[in-house]
């Protein structure tokens, strides 16, 4: 199974089973296996490691903690077209933890910001000061 992301994942590597979908349909639904579960192991297959580990990383719900990603598609009423899009939803994820993420570089803000910060804590310091009352009105 390959698509333009330059991924590609053996056949071999996909375990497959039809189950019935839910939704609309008809009777044709309670008769028909038409949407399909699709189980890839991370672990075993033949992905780059670095990727491997991104992905076993990521938190998300269709990964299992044994490394498992399972894709319920039942949005078509044909199996092939459901096939399709679980192999797309497969390849984006995969995809998605094949580049490795950019590392932040830590800023530093700039003087003109630190002295505006600064500047409107003490003008803010001024006004409620103004809202005290003087110290010889106080009860003591």
């Amino acid at each position: 199974m390959t698509e333009g992301t330059g991924i590609d994942i053996p056949d071999d590597e996909i375990e497959w089973h039809a189950i019935r979908a839910g939704g609309p349909g008809g009777q044709n639904v309670n008769k028909t296996s038409s949407a399909v579960h699709l189980r890839f192991d991370i672990r075993a297959s033949s992905l780059p490691d670095d990727c491997k580990e991104r992905l076993m990383r990521r938190r998300d719900r269709r990964i299992s903690r044994d490394g498992v990603i399972v894709i319920k598609a039942q949005r078509f009423r044909s199996l092939d077209m459901n096939r399709d899009d679980a192999c797309k939803r497969l390849l984006e994820l995969v995809s998605e933890s094949l580049a490795a993420p950019r590392q932040r570089k830590p800023t530093r803000r700039s003087r003109a910001s630190i002295r505006r910060r600064l500047e409107q804590k003490s003008r803010r310091g001024r006004i409620k000061a103004l809202r005290r009352s003087p110290a010889g009105d106080r009860d003591a």
